[in-house]
């Protein structure tokens, strides 16, 4: 357990959460500048390889230009660039951890290349709960419309924070004590061999139309892997990603001297960002986490990512709704599985229901996940 004697984190209070219940509803106009403006062909690509997604609709522009877009389109996540806001840049009780937890999109166009992206956000509700991870919680839910330069109608989202106390949550947290009492995962030889055998084996639908015809109520999505994680890994999503606070230098300064809370000293007492939990296990065990760990939004594209392998280039991902249930630290491997629940239609859309779920190398579940497909069909 970690020691939080000498350290003195912020809590949640009842002026703090008044003050920021007066916020619901109101434009958030003053947020940090996103990571990405423009859907450029770089930008796109730093994105999808930053969740493993090497699909060429996405980096290939030769390729592109022959399937019915006529050239590059952002995967559906990119937009996570485009906004701090749905990432988890959360306003209100300063110095209270937050931790991004779920979202819930709809997109209406894809987001190609060259688009410069806008948005539009507000407070949405609070909602306070009682967790085995840190007792008392607020969710802390926002909305985002995704525009682009156009004024086309993209997306939108509802995402969410659970802000929890740290010193709270490293104390008297007991959701990952069975978890710490194991010893530390070590692969064999056999165990990296058989993840990279289904690495090797991920199929791409791409150019091959996958019809509304073929598709039938149980069948089963292929099964993708992610992991096992490495700090590495979470650093290479950061590079498409952008992260929230992740400054150098007169930037760090500026930032920590707009905004004290996010100034934590760290074993050097130097005041250090919190999204250090993702590659500093100290820090992560100091806020309650197993370890240190992936990104929320990371791991809600690699679930769209599973929907647009399977669809191909001519499929459109219609919505997405995805919960996280815990932490993925430095170690796990995931594994993501689907099942088409529905087949309907919308108007002139033939759409697919798909549940997905993902789970760890322990069998224990990390995230779950719904999505909706559009689909071509052989009579059109």
């Amino acid at each position: 357990m970690s020691d939080t004697t000498n350290e003195h984190f912020a809590t949640i209070t009842e002026p703090g959460l008044d003050a920021l219940r007066r916020r619901i509803g109101a434009p958030i106009t003053n947020t940090l500048e996103p990571w990405c403006h423009e859907a450029t062909r770089d930008n796109i690509r730093h994105y999808a390889h930053g969740i493993g997604d090497d699909n060429p609709l996405w980096c290939d522009p030769d390729y592109a230009a022959t399937t019915r877009h006529g050239g590059i389109i952002a995967p559906p996540s990119f937009l996570y660039a485009c906004d701090r806001i749905v990432s988890g840049y959360c306003g209100g009780l300063p110095g209270v951890h937050a931790m991004w937890a779920g979202a819930d999109w709809t997109w209406h166009k894809p987001a190609r290349r060259n688009d410069e992206i806008k948005t539009e956000a507000s407070l949405k509700d609070l909602i306070l709960h009682d967790t085995q991870f840190a007792g008392r919680a607020v969710q802390q839910i926002y909305q985002v419309k995704f525009y682009n330069d156009d004024g086309d109608f993209l997306a939108e989202a509802d995402s969410w924070v659970f802000r929890t106390e740290r010193a709270t949550a490293a104390e008297k947290g007991v959701k990952y004590d069975d978890l710490k009492a194991r010893p530390e995962k070590r692969y064999t030889e056999d165990e990296i061999a058989d993840i990279y055998r289904q690495y090797g084996t991920e199929t791409l639908r791409g150019a091959t139309p996958r019809f509304i015809e073929d598709v039938n109520v149980g069948d089963t999505l292929p099964t993708m892997v992610k992991g096992p994680m490495t700090v590495t890994g979470f650093i290479a999503y950061a590079q498409g990603w952008g992260g929230l606070y992740i400054r150098a230098n007169r930037l760090a300064y500026k930032q920590i001297q707009k905004h004290r809370g996010l100034g934590i000293p760290n074993r050097f007492n130097v005041p250090d960002c919190p999204e250090r939990v993702h590659w500093e296990e100290e820090f992560a065990h100091k806020v309650g986490a197993p370890g240190a760990y992936d990104y929320g939004p990371e791991r809600a594209s690699w679930m769209t990512h599973h929907l647009t392998d399977w669809c191909g280039d001519d499929g459109f991902v219609q919505k997405s709704s995805c919960k996280i249930r815990r932490h993925n630290p430095v170690g796990d491997v995931l594994f993501i599985n689907g099942k088409v629940t529905e087949t309907f239609s919308e108007g002139d859309r033939q759409c697919v229901r798909i549940e997905q779920e993902a789970r760890n190398q322990d069998d224990e579940l990390s995230i779950l996940a719904s999505g909706v497909v559009e689909l071509p069909s052989k009579a059109t």
